[in-house]
């Protein structure tokens, strides 16, 4: 009895420092969520650890030397004092993008900031919400390009616009895929992302609308916004290339704008347009053709994003003419080898607008823009553009301050995208 009893003490006091020691031990560490590649959207993406939201974190830098108005030594930046003959720019990139699948299809959020310094400007960079905008399942809300714009040039457009519509807008947007590339949209946007004025000329009304101590001056009226446009279009994406064609209701809506007195009529403007993209494989891979036309009355900025023409004249405080346009234009990209490529890119706009007080106001306005490109590593360019504009504007048009012009820039860049 004495010695099972020694026994079972010695052999639970011979217990008691294993006990110790194994409390002592490390407790194993928690599993780690590593970050894991996502293939499902195209290459850079990759999970946000613990979701199963994928999400891309892009970027870059873009510094460009500026050239500004050499076509003529008069009324330039190169034939004054005081002007700035060149300019320089940088800017950086910052780009997410996030996608989800659910249930309903494909939830995504994207957001593009730029970071913009110009020479003369603030010494803070300028900061510009690019694009901004949420989709789920076919619906998009949000600041993005307008569903009517299409074609926008083959070139960089750095200081003449290469003269089809080409504009961001807040828009609330319902796309519907028929299969096989075709596609249907119907979109609500913000309508002051596209006016291009209401004027009313004070030699007209023989007033001084603005307060300035002549009656020489073409002010704007357009009054607050009330509708939004509503933009429509037809598309399809296929291996042949792209197209679509587009149509637009846009509002213009008098009021007092600029002036001390009010306009208080308004007009029913629209826009359409059609444009097709051809790859062209059998002349160099990556090369493109690409053409398009509009017409637009009260609703100039979807022919040409850059128009000198107003949507509409005031003519007295009840008459108000809307302006006709109409514009054609296309480009070609082509790589002369891997590394080395062109662009041109060429544009024609015409606004007329049936005065019955006053004679017809007629105005044309063409562009041409060139390109040659070296991108000696993926992501990476430097190249040179030439950019020309011509406006020709009559006798009535220059009541607006429309005259006749030609401008010739010229840009160096060098770009890093990521």
């Amino acid at each position: 009895m004495k010695f099972n009893a020694l026994a079972a003490l010695s052999a639970s006091a011979a217990l008691l420092p294993l006990s110790a020691h194994a409390a002592d031990l490390p407790v194993a560490p928690e599993p780690v969520d590593y970050v894991r590649v996502c293939d499902a959207y195209g290459s850079g993406f990759f999970y946000i650890p613990g979701t199963e939201t994928c999400l891309r974190v892009g970027g870059g830098m873009r510094v460009e030397f500026r050239f500004r108005d050499f076509a003529d030594d008069g009324n330039t930046n190169w034939g004054t004092r005081d002007g700035n003959a060149t300019t320089t720019r940088a800017r950086a990139y910052v780009r997410f993008d996030s996608r989800t699948n659910t249930e309903y299809g494909l939830l995504r959020t994207y957001v593009d900031l730029w970071f913009t310094g110009d020479s003369g400007g603030s010494t803070t960079p300028a900061v510009t919400l690019w694009n901004g905008f949420i989709q789920f399942g076919g619906f998009t809300f949000g600041r993005a390009e307008s569903f009517f714009d299409f074609y926008t040039g083959d070139n960089w457009g750095s200081l003449i616009q290469q003269g089809f519509s080409d504009h961001r807008t807040n828009l609330f947007a319902y796309t519907y895929g028929f299969g096989n590339g075709f596609s249907a949209t119907l979109s609500v946007e913000d309508a002051t992302f596209v006016r291009n004025g209401l004027s009313i000329p004070e030699a007209a009304i023989g007033f001084d609308a603005n307060a300035d101590g002549d009656t020489v001056d073409l002010v704007d009226t357009y009054g607050g916004h009330k509708w939004p446009d509503l933009v429509a279009n037809l598309r399809v994406d296929q291996a042949w290339g792209s197209a679509q064609i587009m149509g637009a209701v846009h509002q213009v809506w008098g009021g007092q704008g600029d002036s001390i007195v009010n306009v208080p009529t308004s007009e029913v403007g629209f826009a359409i347009g059609a444009g097709v993209t051809f790859n062209a494989p059998m002349l160099a891979p990556g090369d493109t053709i690409s053409f398009q036309g509009a017409y637009a009355d009260g609703a100039v900025r979807y022919v040409h994003e850059s128009a000198v023409a107003p949507d509409a004249i005031a003519l007295s405080m009840s008459v108000l003419e809307t302006t006709r346009a109409w514009g054609i234009g296309g480009g070609i990209t082509h790589h002369w080898t891997p590394t080395l490529s062109s662009a041109l890119t060429a544009n024609y706009a015409s606004y007329s607008n049936d005065l019955s007080t006053l004679p017809d106001a007629d105005v044309t306005q063409w562009g041409v823009q060139g390109s040659l490109v070296w991108s000696p590593v993926s992501g990476f360019l430097m190249g040179v553009e030439l950019e020309y504009q011509s406006i020709d504007g009559n006798t009535a048009a220059n009541l607006g301050g429309i005259s006749d012009d030609d401008d010739l820039v010229g840009v160096f860049r060098v770009q890093r995208t990521f």
